[in-house]
């Protein structure tokens, strides 16, 4: 009776050191998404919301900032920002589509990816190269990028008739009945949080991000690290911009706007460290889908865009507030 006794009142501390050594806030992006995701199929189940098409819609709608959110994920994760994404994406929208429209969907493709490239490229090497802050930089990269393609567009949409390109990149459906946004979505978070994890690239991005200084005196070339990031975020951008031109088949300056607000909103309430260091890619994930699913329960509810805003900031602030702090 005794040694069961002293089994029973050493499990029970067991259980309790465990339940202590628990941080929910880890997982308050998991616990906040399922919470707010049972609050809508309850409160909005006669609107719709567990159909399997508006399921898929939230998927759909929140592809391009799943995507950008990726990369966000190394950008932040190295303790840099990058305001300029929207506009590289709307950019990179008119370049594929005007290439499409001369040259073919091969042409548009390489168009739409190099943009990209090109604006990070330049985004890493100024910051990377000449020390100014990412902020200052992507901040005036925003308005390059917007007002060029204004500028070569004339403020004109473009449209995409090539329904090839359009089928892959946005509208159509993979592999039977998959959206080809989810497949896009699926596959680069999977790469993403892969190259994170578990290659010596990703341990060089967090180390540049936790301790400057100390990652360059353990022989990490951190320059080349914010360059890398910054170019890899101009190259997500614009591949996010050929899924905005694919799925609305056309493409437009104003495709992206604001999503660099929505983009690095999904990365910290993911869980990444806005001060470095710290960074998850399917974290990042929930936290665009967490993004989509209130702005689709708030649209179900019939509130107005105003009132959508504030409780949708209200919801962020209140995640972000209960997070794990590093």
């Amino acid at each position: 009776m005794a040694r069961n006794a002293v089994s029973a009142r050493a499990g029970r501390v067991a259980l309790a050191d465990a339940a202590k050594a628990f941080d929910w806030r880890a997982y308050i992006i998991y616990i906040g998404f399922v919470a707010l995701f049972v609050i809508f199929a309850i409160t909005l189940h006669d609107e719709g919301f567990l159909n399997s098409n508006n399921l898929l819609n939230i998927v759909r709608q929140t592809a391009t900032i799943s995507v950008m959110a990726v990369a966000m994920t190394y950008v932040i994760g190295a303790a840099q920002i990058d305001l300029s994404i929207g506009a590289v994406a709307g950019l990179s929208s008119v370049t594929t589509a005007m290439a499409i429209a001369e040259w073919g969907i091969g042409a548009g493709v390489l168009a739409g990816l190099l943009t990209g490239l090109l604006v990070g490229s330049v985004n890493g090497a100024l910051v990377a190269g000449l020390a100014i802050p990412s902020f200052l930089v992507t901040l005036g990269m925003l308005g390059i990028a917007r007002g060029t393609a204004q500028w070569i567009t004339d403020t004109a949409p473009q449209p995409i008739l090539d329904q090839n390109y359009n089928n892959v990149f946005g509208s159509g459906d993979l592999f039977g009945e998959i959206p080809s946004l989810v497949i896009w979505t699926v596959a680069l978070v999977v790469v993403g949080h892969i190259v994170l994890r578990k290659t010596s690239y990703g341990r060089r991005v967090l180390a540049t991000g936790g301790n400057t200084v100390a990652a360059r005196f353990s022989g990490v070339d951190t320059r080349l690290i914010t360059f890398l990031v910054l170019a890899g975020m101009g190259l997500f951008a614009g591949l996010a911009g050929m899924l905005y031109a694919g799925r609305l088949q056309s493409g437009r300056f104003q495709w992206g706007e604001g999503d660099e607000l929505s983009v690095i909103a999904a990365v910290i309430l993911g869980g990444t460290s806005l001060f470095g260091g710290r960074a998850t890619v399917i974290g990042s994930l929930f936290g665009a889908l967490m993004i989509g699913l209130i702005n689709n329960g708030l649209i179900l509810m019939g509130l107005d865009f105003s009132q959508q805003q504030i409780v949708r900031g209200t919801i962020i602030v209140l995640a972000v507030a209960l997070a794990r702090r590093k």
